[in-house]
């Protein structure tokens, strides 16, 4: 008990100290043990270091689940080394939903099929993306975690360390300066008998102050040493950080590879990869940016007219003819189309619309493929296709 009161003393009176030289320094009263350009470089990196990772760590966090709910829950499951359950991704679940959808509307409909296809490549996107989080965690994440819960934790702690042997130092340094006034302004006073006493007090104090000082700064130099290799060390640490970062760079290009590939193949599958045009009809191209935006049904396929009364087949179009009432419909194949918008005919060859009119259309060889003809009851004339949502 005796010994723990004698310890407790003692750490109280070595914080006292310390409290009053960090606030003497504050205030400019005290001088302040500077390290070296070289250790103060180093200190500056390793901040920087420790800075940047945190910023890149979690930024990181957020491009592989930006749902922060499921971070911190993920953060949760870490800290108490249970093991994370897999969760779904975005493009398993809109896979998922797709397939269900089809078995509701029917697999072998046009559009149940496709919706098949489009969903089983959805879940082999979010397979790809799970692999890229995984890849990326161990082999990105977890390496700059690692450091900054183990190597910053360490190298924080004996700076810290560093800090107090320098207060030490320079509190020691203090304490001599003024023994040596002290025992200089009794040096100059007359040697009287009654005041050799106070002088050999005043010589014993500032050789303990001496003993103190060479204690201090062997201990401050030992730990100035330490911190010293920890903090080089910091070169090792963006060597393996470097490793990672490639590693990571590579799991991302191959997630996107994986991805390109996957669209691509679906693109075969749905036909649209090189513009497939099946016999007799032409794909509908996309409107001008000018145009009204279009609705995904009009970018179906239209019937064309395989011959025009009193056209040739080469290069007829409807601009070149005299009397568009000369032109037939096909007797098979013309599609009903509902108008969008309403539509002033700019001449006699265009047809005027009103919104939500029913008409039928179709297609002359060599026109214009942003246009079709209509006809509506006993009128006939050109259509913008932006216009028109086709029906089946």
């Amino acid at each position: 008990m005796d010994f723990s009161v004698k310890k407790l003393a003692s750490d109280a009176g070595v914080f006292f100290s310390r409290a009053v030289q960090f606030t003497e320094e504050k205030l400019g009263q005290a001088e302040k043990t500077e390290l070296d350009a070289h250790f103060e470089n180093l200190l500056a990196r390793a901040d920087s270091t420790k800075n940047w990772t945190e910023k890149i760590l979690r930024q990181t966090e957020v491009l592989l689940q930006p749902n922060p709910g499921a971070r911190i829950e993920e953060f949760l499951y870490e800290k108490l080394d249970k093991k994370i359950p897999v969760r779904n991704t975005n493009a398993d679940l809109l896979g998922q939903y797709m397939i269900e959808a089809a078995n509701e509307f029917g697999p072998g409909s046009p559009y149940g099929s496709t919706l098949i296809k489009v969903g089983e490549t959805q879940k082999q996107l979010g397979g790809a993306e799970r692999d890229f989080m995984h890849s990326a965690s161990v082999n990105f994440l977890t390496p700059l975690r690692n450091f900054l819960e183990g190597d910053w934790r360490t190298i924080s702690k004996e700076r810290r360390l560093l800090e107090n042997r320098r207060l030490d130092l320079d509190a020691c340094k203090a304490r001599l300066k003024k023994a040596k006034a002290a025992e200089a302004k009794a040096a100059a006073v007359p040697d009287f008998q009654e005041t050799r006493p106070r002088n050999y007090i005043l010589s014993a104090s500032a050789s303990a102050a001496e003993h103190e000082l060479r204690v201090a700064q062997t201990e401050f130099d030992r730990q100035a040493e330490v911190t010293r290799l920890l903090l080089e060390g910091i070169s090792s640490t963006h060597m393996n950080h470097l490793r990672c970062l490639k590693e990571f760079a590579e799991a991302q290009a191959t997630y996107y590879a994986q991805c390109y590939q996957y669209t691509l193949d679906l693109q075969k599958q749905l036909g649209s990869s090189n513009g497939e045009i099946f016999p007799g009809t032409f794909v509908v191209n996309s409107p001008h940016a000018s145009s009204p935006p279009v609705s995904p049904t009009s970018a179906a396929t239209i019937p064309v007219v395989s011959a025009v009364a009193g056209a040739s087949n080469n290069t007829t179009t409807v601009d070149s003819m005299l009397n568009l009432s000369d032109v037939k419909p096909p007797s098979s194949g013309t599609r009903k189309a509902r108008v969008l918008y309403d539509y002033d005919a700019a001449d006699s060859s265009e047809l005027s619309l009103l919104a939500d009119e029913l008409i039928t259309v179709y297609s002359l060889p060599g026109m214009d493929p942003d246009w079709l003809i209509a006809e509506k009851g006993n009128q006939k004339g050109k259509v913008p296709v932006t216009y028109l949502e086709l029906l089946s």
